[in-house]
């Protein structure tokens, strides 16, 4: 009597399936962590740092941190320099902060660029200019403190803290860093770090000062 089934044949496992699953299971969890930092304030460098963790974990050997690359190549610029008291490197949520105090790179109340100042600049821009790092954006902010400018040709705070950022931005763009990758901005006196006056109306010198700086943000 015939039959109208048939015997599968067995087929012998060769006891790696697991990778098939764990590679799932790493794949969702590597999606999930996406989401979890696209709505959460992470900076860009701590993210590239966990970003290489869960690379490596999936076994990738080397793993792109351009982020973390240039911040440490800033922080040794400024070390060889010896500039530390003028020149601040660190992070925020977009990207890396170049905090410049102005006193050290113009002439007080001027949007002249201190002779001394160029040498740094242009240690910046080598860096900036570098392929590497040709997808970051750079924002030149300048920042004044509440005082009025001592000279005639800038009327306001705005006038000389935009007249500051767009000559860092002139002295990049000789530097051969594209005009589209910058940008110029005047925030005046309107982002402090510190208060400038007392409860009273009495103004804080040294608030002051450290009001008056260049903020270089760097970003993707």
């Amino acid at each position: 009597m015939k039959t109208f089934y048939q015997r599968r044949p067995v087929v012998e496992e060769d006891g790696n399936e697991w990778l098939v699953t764990f590679a799932d299971a790493m794949t969702l969890l590597l999606a999930f962590f996406v989401l979890l930092v696209s709505i959460s304030k992470i900076d860009l460098v701590t993210f590239e740092q966990v970003q290489a963790g869960i690379a490596r974990d999936l076994g990738q050997r080397t793993v792109a941190r351009p982020a973390a690359q240039l911040r440490a190549q800033l922080e040794a610029m400024v070390d060889s320099l010896g500039v530390a008291d003028a020149v601040r490197v660190d992070k925020y949520a977009r990207g890396i902060t170049l905090e410049l105090a102005s006193d050290t790179f113009f002439r007080r109340g001027s949007a002249e660029l201190r002779p001394e100042s160029r040498t740094i600049l242009a240690r910046i821009s080598e860096t900036l200019v570098a392929p590497r790092y040709s997808k970051f954006k750079i924002a030149v902010e300048g920042h004044t403190a509440d005082t009025k400018p001592r000279i005639a040709r800038y009327a306001t705070n705005w006038d000389l803290s935009g007249a500051r950022a767009a000559n860092i931005v002139h002295l990049f763009t000789e530097a051969d860093i594209p005009a589209a990758r910058l940008r110029a901005v005047a925030l005046a006196d309107t982002m402090p770090k510190l208060p400038n006056r007392d409860a009273a109306g009495n103004a804080l010198p040294e608030n002051q000062a450290k009001n008056r700086r260049m903020v270089i943000r760097i970003h993707r």
